[in-house]
């Protein structure tokens, strides 16, 4: 079965930079989304960023110019480059493939405070 490990979640101060990765074993078959999703305390799941196999992308609002998603699809990994971060950022990041099925990482703490 596939299984997402997702890695560089720490504590940054504001207007750092972090990068999310996101590595898939298993297999992955046809087309697929790959994607960073993220839960802040109390708050509903909010899809951050997504990526095709062929590249396209789409940006939550409130991250355009700030994040960068990005994959490479001979390795299985999706990256998330993450900066002028703010404390709003705050969260736990889970990464999110769509293939036929749906998978989840476990997440990673992102924690932007002074």
């Amino acid at each position: 079965q596939v299984k997402l490990v997702e890695s560089g979640g720490g504590l940054v101060q504001p207007g750092g930079s972090l990068r999310l990765s996101c590595a898939a074993s298993g297999n992955i078959f046809g087309a697929n989304t790959m994607g960073w999703y993220r839960q802040a305390p109390g708050k509903q799941r909010e899809l951050v960023a997504r990526i095709t196999t062929g590249g396209r992308t789409v940006y939550a609002e409130s991250v355009k110019g700030r994040f960068t998603i990005s994959r490479d699809n001979a390795k299985n990994t999706v990256y998330l480059q993450m900066n002028s971060l703010n404390p709003e950022d705050t969260a736990v990041y889970y990464c999110n493939v769509i293939s036929r099925f749906e998978y989840w990482g476990q997440g990673t703490q992102v924690t932007v405070s002074s």
